[in-house]
């Protein structure tokens, strides 16, 4: 709750823990704080390595991130962004985290997203993918270094913690199945094969759609389209219209659930969806997105 900086997750929650710095993401459609002539990517890194040194670098444990933004908006970053965020972390000593819980587990077409720019965090997070839901289950993996570092620590410094149900027999035994299963199947490359399609039909689709302003995907099963009221100018569309729950709500109406964050609405079907279904993804919005806008 404290690390997010998507504000909605704080309520109830406060006092967050403190000392938490939020900076802008990597977002090639809307990229804030953009120098001229520097990709998303640069300037994304550029603003991280930019705060850890106004902080003091010897005061910044980590640097958390999604390779691609979930409920944030399934935002794509752009290739250079992840090699560059790895040499700001290694420079200044800074340890990175990839939350991989989204993105992992073949959601991507790749076991783990960051495959897909050959960048080694230091610990990544996962779950959901795991156990594909079946039954809760989640856990991190560490480096080497991390791993000694806990292993070498004194007794009395070592820090205690625990959860009652950790390493759950029955859970365990499902994510094993799980996984035994995607690799029998090998349902990365279905991942990757339908997400080309699903990104592709979006494109032919919506891609000269008055009130569409960009359509992000390609990388497996995750894709968004963000609506926007004028294209040219990338104005979204005034909350009071209401645009994003009207189209899910139409799109409900023809069978199809998915979601919506203010204008972005997000896809990420199940790994061993058909081309039936992810074409009826597709025509089910563009169907939906006419009746909200009239076009």
């Amino acid at each position: 709750m404290s690390a997010t900086g998507m504000s909605p997750y704080w309520k109830m929650f406060e006092p967050r823990v403190p000392n938490f710095v939020h900076i802008p993401t990597c977002y090639p459609y809307r990229q804030e704080g953009a120098k001229p002539g520097e990709t998303a990517g640069q300037t994304a890194a550029r603003l991280l390595e930019e705060a850890i040194v106004r902080e003091g670098a010897d005061t910044v444990a980590a640097f958390i991130a999604e390779p691609i933004h979930g409920g944030g908006g399934v935002l794509y970053p752009t290739d250079d962004y992840f090699p560059l965020v790895r040499q700001v972390c290694d420079k200044h000593d800074v340890l990175f985290i990839a939350d991989e819980v989204i993105t992992g587990f073949c959601r991507t077409g790749k076991w783990f997203a960051l495959e897909h720019w050959n960048v080694l965090p230091d610990i990544v997070s996962f779950a959901k993918g795991v156990s594909s839901g079946y039954l809760p289950l989640g856990g991190i993996m560490v480096s080497k270094a991390i791993k000694q570092a806990m292993d070498d620590v004194k007794p009395e410094d070592k820090w205690m913690h625990a959860y009652t149900y950790s390493g759950h027999p029955t859970c365990c035994a499902v994510g094993i199945k799980n996984l035994e299963i995607m690799e029998r199947e090998r349902l990365w490359e279905r991942a990757a094969a339908m997400g080309t399609r699903l990104h592709k039909g979006l494109q032919q689709a919506l891609g000269d759609h008055k009130h569409v302003g960009d359509i992000r995907g390609g990388k497996g099963l995750l894709a968004a389209v963000e609506l926007v009221e004028d294209r040219g100018t990338k104005a979204p569309f005034g909350a009071d219209k209401k645009v994003g729950p009207r189209v899910l709500a139409e799109m409900t109406k023809r069978g199809v659930i998915t979601r919506a964050r203010l204008e972005h609405v997000f896809f990420a079907p199940p790994l061993v969806v058909s081309e039936e279904q992810v074409d009826r993804l597709v025509s089910v919005l563009r169907d939906s997105l006419k009746v909200v806008t009239g076009v």
